[in-house]
């Protein structure tokens, strides 16, 4: 079987900066991470090609700087890993990144299950996993909590839910993304980290895909108007009694007072 993942290089979060003056987001300079709800999907392929074998491709957009998140991927034992990049993308919102995504699925070939991590840290939209499905038109499960069976052409999969979960039946190919709960990701070997450096990596432009600029970078159909900084936190009030039940008492008299209870 051929699955293939999508993943995202992010920045630290913590080394993000709003710049408000210049309404704008400024990005750290360093290499950033593989995003980490990704890490779920990748460690969902290798486990499902070590029970079904085949093949397994990682796909990202981004600028070179990609390369390391590609790289770590490799040293886990992904068997090929494409790079999406040309100026003409740059800007693209989550559905312009999805319709280039998409377009590397295509020209991948064959894909039984396309596998991502539920959403990305940095911007937490959750829509490109359902962009690529919709764009492909293949049935989708978001959310997914586990992948009980793939086989005869169907997956079976648990998909999260505020309840609980539904057990969905998805005809292959299908696009799944994952949740934090389906698995715990793998470390990287020392041989495979060698091996990563020096494995190589497929690099496709636009021109590779058969897209121009529509609906992608400049021409996304999202435009960010404003950006700033999230409001400062209220502090917090310290409750204080002589003894634990006196703070209990004080503790209920304000939630109540405050109509919480």
């Amino acid at each position: 079987m051929n699955f293939a993942v999508l993943i995202k290089q992010v920045p630290e979060i913590e080394l993000i900066k709003v710049n408000e003056a210049a309404n704008k987001v400024e990005l750290p300079s360093g290499p950033g991470i593989v995003n980490p709800f990704d890490e779920y999907a990748v460690e969902e392929a290798l486990r499902l090609k070590e029970k079904h074998g085949g093949k397994v491709s990682v796909i990202t957009y981004g600028s070179d700087r990609a390369e390391s998140a590609l790289r770590a991927c490799l040293a886990l034992g992904i068997d090929e890993a494409i790079l999406i990049s040309d100026p003409v993308f740059e800007g693209s919102d989550p559905q312009g990144v999805g319709r280039i995504l998409a377009a590397g699925i295509k020209k991948l070939g064959p894909v039984d299950v396309v596998l991502a991590g539920k959403q990305a840290v940095d911007d937490d939209s959750a829509q490109v996993p359902g962009a690529v499905a919709g764009l492909l038109n293949f049935p989708q499960a978001l959310f997914v909590k586990k992948v009980e069976s793939v086989a005869d052409g169907k997956a079976v999969v648990w998909r999260t839910t505020e309840e609980g979960y539904d057990v969905v039946e998805l005809t292959l190919p299908a696009v799944i993304s994952v949740v934090k709960e389906i698995n715990e990701p793998r470390l990287p070997s020392l041989k495979g980290k060698m091996n990563a450096k020096k494995a190589p990596i497929t690099k496709w432009t636009a021109a590779d895909l058969g897209l121009d600029g529509s609906g992608v970078g400049a021409n996304s159909l999202t435009k960010i108007n404003k950006v700033s900084p999230p409001p400062p936190r209220q502090k917090g009030e310290m409750i204080e009694g002589a003894t634990p039940q006196e703070i209990a008492d004080k503790l209920f008299d304000k939630l109540k007072k405050d109509q919480l209870l």
